[in-house]
């Protein structure tokens, strides 16, 4: 039943493996009916476990379908099945694959050392757990994945999971510290946060100040990340994630980090076409928070950190030869064009609301 060219995804029978491994969810789903939960789990280990392709760190061929196969049988084969069996499942899995401890390794240690065993986490829990199950299954997964973790490791986890990649498949942990990510790289990682906000009010172990932490650390792995990384990530994330992150900061008194956050929002906005008006109804909206000396104040520090971020952009423009990289320069026109763009969208809201 379990077959070998799945280790050859350009193969043409590749596609006719993986309707195999659909066809076989629902022979075992049948042939078992009447047995307990655990009995089938045991029939489906024995099974799995004769092919290394299944295994974590032990199948070697490049592009083996072996953990997509499986996500296509495990959610044929437990369709149906009450959330009680859905746990039973991911502790199954745990032990089948040593799953929890392979994960400790990898947070805990140097990001990008076991690199190999990041991307074979990653391919592990995606394929088989959480990309098969749109919506409401991919957060009871998630969420099975992320429980044992303090809120440090489970923003690796994610990272680990979500993160971009490098073009040699590796993770981007320095690409995301070192230089401009595009949109597409981001969106996974901006998609399973705001899965995560939209769900709090039915999730037991996770809150808005717990994603702010994660939030926070997040941003900073392994080193605090390109500027522009961490707005683009916030631009894609949308208002509700954005706003709960800056209205926070505020609280806690980081008006220049807020800043300088807003002000690379609405570079980024401006560099990927997205529209002015959203970045200025937010900032209207964290305005909406402060009585009138602190709204003059906090414009004021946004007014000053435009002209900052600016005249380090003219420093590094001035500081080289850009004749090769016109990358200083780009952004610099970027910005200013953004500043004019956002100034005119903020005055004219303003004038409405008066």
């Amino acid at each position: 039943m379990i077959t070998q060219s799945i280790n050859h995804p350009t193969s043409p029978y590749a596609h006719g493996n993986i309707e195999h491994y659909n066809a076989l969810g629902w022979l075992f789903k049948r042939c078992t009916l009447l047995l307990p939960t655990e009995d089938r789990l045991t029939l489906i280990s024995s099974t799995f476990s004769q092919m290394p392709c299944f295994k974590l760190e032990e199948c070697t061929a490049a592009g083996c379908l072996g953990f997509y196969g499986y996500g296509v049988f495990l959610k044929t084969m437990i369709s149906g099945w009450g959330e009680v069996e859905w746990h039973r499942v991911f502790n199954f899995l745990c032990s089948f694959t040593n799953l929890l401890p392979k994960i400790k390794m990898a947070v805990t240690g140097t990001p990008g050392v076991s690199c190999s065993l990041e991307l074979q986490l990653r391919l592990f829990c995606r394929q088989v757990l959480l990309d098969p199950w749109p919506g409401k299954g991919t957060l009871f997964w998630l969420t099975r994945i992320l429980k044992p973790w303090p809120m440090v490791l489970q923003a690796r986890l994610l990272f680990i999971l979500y993160g971009p990649l490098m073009p040699d498949g590796t993770l981007a942990w320095q690409g995301m510290v070192e230089r401009e990510m595009s949109h597409s790289d981001l969106g996974h990682m901006a998609g399973v946060i705001v899965l995560l906000y939209r769900n709090l009010d039915h999730l037991t172990d996770w809150t808005t100040d717990t994603m702010q932490t994660i939030l926070e650390e997040l941003i900073v792995l392994p080193e605090v990340w390109h500027m522009e990384n961490v707005a683009r990530l916030f631009v894609l994330c949308g208002n509700t994630v954005c706003y709960s992150f800056l209205a926070n900061k505020l609280h806690n008194g980081q008006l220049l980090q807020v800043s300088r956050l807003i002000v690379h929002i609405i570079l980024v906005c401006e560099k990927d076409g997205y529209s002015m008006n959203w970045v200025v109804r937010m900032v209207h909206q964290v305005c909406q928070g402060f009585n009138t000396s602190e709204r003059f104040a906090f414009i004021q520090r946004l007014e000053d950190m435009f002209s900052e971020v600016t005249m380090e952009l003219i420093e590094i423009v001035t500081a080289g030869n850009h004749h090769e990289d016109m990358g200083p320069f780009q952004t610099l026109r970027s910005l200013l064009q953004s500043s004019a763009h956002f100034h005119a969208k903020f005055l004219h809201m303003t004038l409405q609301n008066e």
